[in-house]
This record gives C-alpha cells, structure tokens and sequence, in this order.
C-alpha cells in the first residue's frame, strides 16, 4: 500500500519521498521513514561517535544541542484510563510540548529558503498563546536568533516569565477578534514586517544584514507537515499499525491534519476524533460543516472568542493548516472546562502525569472515544503540555473558584465525571 499524499502546497520538499513511497510497500515506508527522518536526525552526534541503545535495541545516539532532543518520542500507556475503559489507551511526548517540533521545522525551512541566517540579529516572530512562543524561543536561542513573542494578556503569568527568562521580547495585548489588526497573530506579523524595513526598537540597524520572520504557525504548512513526516510515522512504527483512533484537539490544526495524513492511508479502519473545548467553533465545523460555537452568540460571550480556561487549543476560524483535516476527522466531542479540570487531577493522583489543560482535554476525549467503540481498542492521543505552565489558572483553585469552574475530586471518584 502507498504512503499517504500531502497536501500541493509541500510538493517540494516531499516530492522526493513521495515519488519513492509510491512504489514501495509498507515495510518499505518503514524504511523510507528511518531513510528521510530518524537518521538525519541522529547523524548530528559526533563524527564515528556509535551512539546508545534503547531497552528494545535501537539506536539513540548523541545528539547536538537542544533541537537535536526534538522527535523520537517513546510512547506510553496510561494505566488508570486503560484500566478504567478496557482499552490501551496511548499518548505520546509525555511532559514536553508538541510545539517543538513545530517550532524547529519552521525555522528549519526558513533557512533552507534562505529567509534568515543565524548569528545576524535576525528575529523569529510569532503570535501565540504561549506554548509556540516558548518552543521558538527556546530553538532560537539555540539556533542564534532573537524571539519577539505576541501574547494575549489574559494567559497564565508563568508563560510570560519563562518567555523573558528564555530571553525573548514579550509583548501582551489585549484579547481581540482575529479581523482586528491589533489581534496578536496579526500584531506579530506587523512587527515582523516593520523590523525587516531596517528598524529594530527604533534604531537603524549595522553590520549585517536583520531580518525579521514571521513564523506564522496558524498558515505555516511547516506546522503540518513536521506531523506529516515525524509524528504521524512515529506513532506507527511503535503501534505497528495497530490502531483503532486517534483523538486529539486542535488550534492551528497542524497536529491533527498531519497525523491523520500520515496514517489513514495505511489504516483505512482508523477513525479521527476531534476534542474540543467550549467556545471554540471546530466542533460544529467538524459535525455540521459550520463554524460556530454557542459562546460567541450575541450578549453571551463574557470574556473572548475562546471563553474557557482551557489555553492552546480551540479556535473559531479554519486555518490552512486545519483545512489539510478537513473530511478526514470522522467525529469531534465538546469537552466542558470541568472535565477537563478534574481530568488533570485524576490523572496527577492516580499516573503521577501532571498535565496541562490541552491535554487533559485529549485524555477527556480518549475515554469518549473508549467508551464509544468498546473494550480491546488502541485508541493514542497526545500530552501537549505541563502543568507547569498552568499553575496560576487552570491548577490554581482560586482562580477556578472565582470562574466558577467545579473542580473538587474525591478521593475515591473515577472518571464519572466524563460525561
């Protein structure tokens, strides 16, 4: 069976391993895989250095510097959610950020197009609400770039003080409808802009040539396709292809269209389920074909467009990243702000995972989805987050007693609180 297609817009840099997988059979997408991902990656140890091993005898290598640790994630089994429902229930890049990988390969495919060079004063600008920001500030930094990070104001204080700490020029604004030019995705792209014209905190830049990136992860179809070549045969290579759903939330949408991509051409019984939480418009796009979400209603939205506590994912707009999915996600479910509080906990109490919010709304969706198809399926998903990031909001109890977000937990309840 061929490996699946990608969207015209990556014929480039694909078109190679396209054109070859055509032609191979599964064992070979295997190794076409190993061929164009897992060795480049690991060929940045030293030169002869014959690396380590792993507990099922693969090699691991020595890597080169923070972006070299990005991809090859081992996959986990959570064991009180398997427990509860009778499935496997599996999730991948435990404690860490999928943005990683994001961030890295849209860098990496600006250099290649000779966008930007490192150790020039040049700067990578992004609009994010946190986790993106921090991932490019962590690879710029390692990469010989400045970050200038455009957040909403209203996130949790901890993303902006690890931001600063990495080094990156953060700038909050206040929470406004994307056709707002002052909306931060839409803000850093005019910051980028109006650095590349030669300014630069208002002084004329010397020397060498700065550039300012916009990194723009919403349309950036590097977010899709870092999924496309990493993640997606990651995830089948440790599965071995035996996989029933995929359940996952979006926001740019890269994850979720270039998992799905990769794998429902080889597993033509593998269903796609969005999560998705309240205020946030997918849902009803997935399962109605329009974008809407009862929180954005005339006189009921209190706060923003995505009215919950729940950061990172949900959105009310199809980014081109997202459009990759569309017709391939089978099923979307609304997961409540209370869900996915009391998610984290129990997770934290019975795994010692201790998660943010856009994970906790994965591990919602996966116990839908188990009890949905039934005991004996494999259903994967994925921890985007820490909880580390979210103390002072979605593990702050005053915060949620304030919003008025449930959030006790029993010390003998299950997951009855998944609806």
């Amino acid at each position: 069976m061929p490996p699946p297609t990608f969207a015209p817009a990556l014929e480039k840099p694909l078109l190679l391993g396209f054109l070859l997988g055509s032609a191979l059979t599964l064992t070979s997408t295997a190794l076409l895989y190993s061929l164009l991902v897992v060795l480049p990656q690991r060929s940045a140890g030293k030169p002869g250095d014959p690396g380590r091993q792993d507990a099922a005898g693969r090699g691991v290598g020595i890597v080169d510097g923070v972006d070299g640790l990005i991809g090859n994630t081992p996959m986990m089994r959570i064991r009180s959610l398997s427990k509860a429902t009778g499935c496997t229930i599996l999730f991948l890049n435990p404690g860490g950020s999928s943005k990683d990988r994001v961030a890295l390969n849209i860098i990496n495919t600006a250099e290649r197009s000779g966008l930007i060079r490192p150790h020039t004063g040049s700067t990578i600008f992004e609009g994010t609400v946190g986790s993106t920001g921090i991932s490019i500030a962590t690879i710029a930094r390692a990469r010989g770039y400045r970050a200038w990070i455009v957040m909403p104001d209203d996130q949790a204080r901890e993303k902006y003080e690890l931001l600063e700490k990495l080094g990156a020029h953060v700038e909050s604004v206040r929470p406004v409808s994307i056709v707002d030019k002052r909306q931060f995705v839409n803000l850093a792209k005019v910051r980028a802009e109006e650095f590349g014209k030669g300014k630069e905190n208002g002084n004329e830049r010397g020397g060498q040539e700065k550039t300012g990136y916009f990194a723009d992860q919403f349309e950036n179809l590097a977010n899709f396709e870092t999924h496309f070549r990493t993640t997606g045969p990651e995830i089948f290579e440790q599965t071995g292809g035996k996989i029933d759903a995929i359940v996952l939330g979006a926001g740019t949408g890269g994850t979720i269209a270039g998992i799905t991509r990769y794998l429902k051409p080889l597993i033509p019984t593998l269903r796609v389920f969005l999560a998705d939480p309240q205020g946030s418009g997918l849902y009803n796009r997935v399962r109605h074909g329009v974008m809407y979400a009862p929180q954005e209603a005339e006189g009921t939205r209190r706060r923003h467009q995505v009215d919950t506590v729940v950061e990172g994912v949900g959105i009310n707009r199809v980014t081109k990243n997202f459009e990759l999915a569309e017709g391939m996600v089978d099923d979307a479910f609304r997961v409540s702000d209370e869900e996915a509080v009391k998610m984290a906990r129990f997770l934290v109490r019975e795994d010692g995972l201790f998660v943010g919010s856009s994970s906790a709304i994965n591990c919602v969706g996966a116990v839908r989805v188990a009890r949905l198809l039934g005991p004996g399926r494999t259903i994967v998903t994925m921890l985007n987050d820490s909880g580390q990031r979210h103390l002072t909001k979605f593990w702050s109890d005053e915060y949620l007693d304030k919003h008025g977000v449930p959030h006790d937990l029993r010390d003998d309840e299950g997951i009855e609180f998944v609806s």
